[in-house]
């Protein structure tokens, strides 16, 4: 890898600024790489790091593409940059913990195919990820040859939103792959994140020359199998960065309202025509947006999908805050049984 500069590395004056009381810190700063349960690596000018959190914190309060800042060793991270962009998502399972799935983001790239895995529901949940996290959204389509209109998948992807750009390739075409080079150069950021078997190891290894082994889908029902099993922070052809990322099973969106609202902006929209307020879209009456349904202007199935997202945020944002304020509470009382414990012995 040629010597990089922090430009180069997608440093931009979001985090100059933050440094702005010791602009000396910058020559001690690194982007991350990868994130490992036991040690992170970054990317500075002086090449690849290995770099361990700091004593009060956990390798899961850092992201993929975060910028951080070490001390003069270059090997204990003293402090994360705020990111001018984090996708999150509450964690797979029966836990109440946000995730962070990547930093400093500029494009989403939300990969799906021409075939049985392009699903609305779920190219609008990736849409709201993008809207809430503040990247812009790109709807990769692949496997463009195995259809003979793959035409009508970009225009189903557009209409989910006025946020989307969409294009449709073969991602085992060299050439097809140069077609993402605008959202990868010069110190940019695209992150991939899609179903497994889409064709985002494929991409990631035409994007960066790197050798990602692959996998195809089932022909039965066009489901994949993991290929990529880490998240990882790769140079691009383009001069950009790529963070690819594993087959998300489950994307559960919190605190995502405003972004689920904006990919349905026009339901939204709609919604402040109707005669109520706090109109639940089901039978009362002046309710705009059962009329635009009733004039076949608005997919039903789409409010529902809508109400579901909407929904869905409100219950995890809710079980996240019920978290917090439970490590809250039980952090004051480890601290008043600590003080009670020092009067004591005093």
């Amino acid at each position: 890898m040629k010597h990089l500069t922090l430009a180069d590395l997608g440093w931009s004056a979001h985090f100059t600024a933050q440094i702005a009381d010791d602009p000396a810190h910058s020559t001690h700063a690194c982007r991350l790489s990868s994130v490992a349960r036991d040690r992170l690596t970054g990317l500075s000018p002086e090449g690849e790091h290995l770099l361990v959190p700091p004593s009060d914190k956990t390798t899961g309060q850092f992201a993929v593409g975060d910028w951080v800042l070490t001390d003069p060793t270059g090997q204990k991270v003293t402090r994360r940059l705020d990111p001018l962009t984090e996708l999150t998502r509450r964690a797979a399972g029966t836990g109440a913990e946000r995730q962070l799935i990547a930093a400093n983001v500029d494009t989403l790239g939300i990969v799906s195919s021409c075939n049985d895995d392009f699903n609305e529901a779920r190219l609008e949940r990736y849409l709201a990820l993008a809207a809430s996290a503040g990247c812009l959204p790109l709807v990769i389509l692949t496997k463009a040859d195995q259809t003979d209109d793959p035409r009508s998948y970009v225009r189903r992807a557009e209409r989910l939103s006025p946020l989307v750009t969409a294009l449709a390739l073969n991602a085992t075409d060299p050439e097809d792959a140069t077609l993402l080079a605008p959202w990868c150069k010069g110190g940019q950021t695209l992150a991939l994140v899609g179903s497994s078997g889409v064709g985002k190891s494929t991409l990631s290894n035409a994007l960066t020359g790197s050798d990602v082994a692959t996998a195809g889908i089932r022909e039965d029902d066009a489901k994949g199998r993991h290929t990529t099993t880490a998240r990882g922070l790769h140079r691009t052809r383009a001069g950009g960065w790529l963070i690819d990322t594993p087959g998300m099973r489950a994307l559960r969106l919190s605190d995502a309202r405003e972004g689920v609202d904006s990919v349905f902006s026009d339901l939204d929209d709609l919604a402040q025509s109707c005669r109520f307020s706090d109109c639940a879209h089901e039978t009362e009456p002046g309710c705009a947006i059962r009329a635009a349904i009733e004039a076949r202007q608005v997919d039903a199935d789409r409010l529902n999908r809508w109400r579901k997202l909407q929904a869905e945020d409100a219950r995890n944002s809710r079980t996240l805050a019920e978290a917090r304020a439970r490590d809250k509470s039980f952090a004051k009382l480890i601290k008043s049984v600590k003080q009670d414990k020092d009067r004591y012995r005093r």
